[in-house]
């Protein structure tokens, strides 16, 4: 809310929504919200969610390459990589990047929480684990610098429950981007970035860092 400038008034445009973690959130908070997911079953249980607390939020179930919404949002999220990344090709990956550009009014923000690519093509192959709250997760990281891709496998042990050997698989490649990549993607669509971070706290963008967050602004 404070790095999009949000007052309270704004409508918000969520995609890759999930089960709506974010777009509820802000709906909580006053916001106008409209999430976007391609899995009918997470959509649902938005919808089921916001019915129920009477909140200004609406879902609808499609491919984020579908999205047709045209200067109505002043806000746009992707979070938790938001399917960028996911789709089979650079040219298909961009047009997430389109559909952002379409839907936000000049001026409107953009904020993105991806990976690194910069990190990636520097520390990659590696392992990572960390103590959540209720289990032990495990991480591998690997990464084809041919196509750009990070191949991501994970393992988790619940907390006390026997343990037993993890059994990583890797998961499907997600074609990550470095900082200057991004910048050049808005440049082509008429958005700046603002400002980009490596930690929710607001740590500045950093390739020791994993984790990269961008807020990006549509020209006026």
């Amino acid at each position: 809310m404070r790095q999009l400038s949000l007052t309270g008034k704004e409508r918000i445009l969520d995609l890759a929504c999930g089960f709506g973690r974010h777009a509820l959130s802000l709906a909580r908070r006053g916001y106008s919200v409209v999430g976007v997911d391609l899995t009918p079953a997470y959509v649902e249980d938005a919808r089921t969610a916001s019915r129920a607390e009477g909140l200004d939020a609406s879902f609808d179930c499609m491919d984020i390459r579908d999205v047709r919404f045209s200067s109505e949002f002043d806000a746009v999220l992707s979070m938790a990589d938001g399917a960028v990344g996911y789709l089979e090709t650079d040219e298909e990956n961009a047009r997430i990047f389109d559909a952002v550009a379409r839907a936000l009014k000049p001026g409107g923000r953009h904020f993105l929480d991806v990976c690194n690519g910069e990190h990636a093509a520097k520390y990659f192959p590696k392992k990572w684990w960390e103590a959540g709250e209720a289990a032990l997760s495990l991480a591998q990281f690997d990464w084809d610098p041919q196509t750009r891709r990070m191949l991501f496998g994970g393992w988790e042990y619940p907390y006390g429950q026997p343990a037993g050997k993890p059994r990583i698989e890797t998961g499907d490649p997600i074609r990550l981007y470095t900082p200057a990549e991004l910048a050049a993607l808005y440049d082509a669509r008429g958005m700046r970035v603002e400002s980009a971070f490596s930690t929710y706290d607001g740590k500045p963008s950093d390739d020791r860092e994993l984790q990269l967050l961008v807020v990006a602004r549509k020209r006026p």
